[in-house]
């Protein structure tokens, strides 16, 4: 049987009937983190997948709309749609009875999230690396650099990171894995690669953030990022999807050994 996430796909962007009893949790967001000059809808949405994948917002919690306005600043149209958004990602669940949560997570959903993942993203690398041009090779090369540069500046802070570096690192991780598929003809395999991504990355990003505050300690994910892009840019496609498949189950491996999802 296929996994259940290949169904999201067919996903509506709904909204659920009754979450006018809405109320949030947890202390008022500096304004500052608002994404200025975008629309108020792409605001709410940026602000609240990103407490969502670091952890802020904690999995199964209420997001009631009360709550999310004083938290955002932000009224309850832009609200209501970023969280249709982000239940058509996985990201938030709705009931007629309870309104919107923040989804569950348990070992069980980051294994197929991880699996999944890997069956879509080593698809999408092995067409990037046959139809990739001179540009798509600027792309994984320039990402590469800026994810080395963000993870030797964090090293050196050694536990003293600060959150919004932290943040900049994801980002740059982020950038990197998309640049690798970007040559990739299928839409859908792009798009699909990248919600996949930001499933798994609430449960990696949150251990790995402790795990940089802590010790400063990436050395070995970087040594795999710098095997997969050489292995990328010489073209060795059944190398580089085989060092991407362990890159993606060792990181489920780290996080189900820390047993916070026990």
């Amino acid at each position: 049987m296929a996994s259940p996430l290949l169904f999201f796909v067919i996903m509506a962007f709904s909204y659920p009937f009754a979450v006018s009893d809405v109320s949030g949790a947890g202390s008022t967001l500096d304004g500052a983190r608002a994404e200025r000059g975008l629309p108020l809808s792409e605001q709410a949405y940026r602000n609240l997948r990103r407490d969502i994948l670091n952890g802020t917002l904690e999995p199964d919690i209420p997001l009631r709309f009360e709550g999310l306005k004083e938290r955002y600043g932000l009224s309850f149209s832009p609200l209501r749609e970023a969280l249709a958004r982000l239940q058509a990602e996985r990201l938030v669940t709705a009931t007629a009875l309870r309104g919107y949560r923040v989804a569950e997570v348990s070992l069980t959903e980051m294994w197929d999230a991880i699996q999944t993942r890997v069956l879509l993203e080593t698809a999408a690398l092995r067409d990037s690396l046959a139809r990739g041009d001179e540009a798509w090779e600027e792309r994984v090369d320039i990402s590469f650099h800026a994810l080395e540069r963000q993870s030797a500046r964090l090293a050196v802070e050694a536990g003293r990171s600060e959150e919004p570096a932290i943040e900049m690192l994801e980002e740059r991780h982020r950038q990197f894995h998309e640049a690798l598929i970007s040559g990739a003809s299928s839409r859908w395999l792009r798009e699909l690669s990248a919600t996949l991504y930001g499933q798994t990355e609430r449960y990696r990003r949150p251990i790995l953030a402790r795990r940089w505050q802590e010790s400063g300690d990436r050395g070995g994910v970087q040594d795999e990022h710098r095997a997969l892009r050489d292995a990328a840019l010489s073209r060795q496609a059944d190398l580089a999807c085989e060092l991407l498949g362990a890159h993606l189950r060792r990181t489920g491996e780290f996080i189900e050994r820390s047993g916070l999802l026990a």
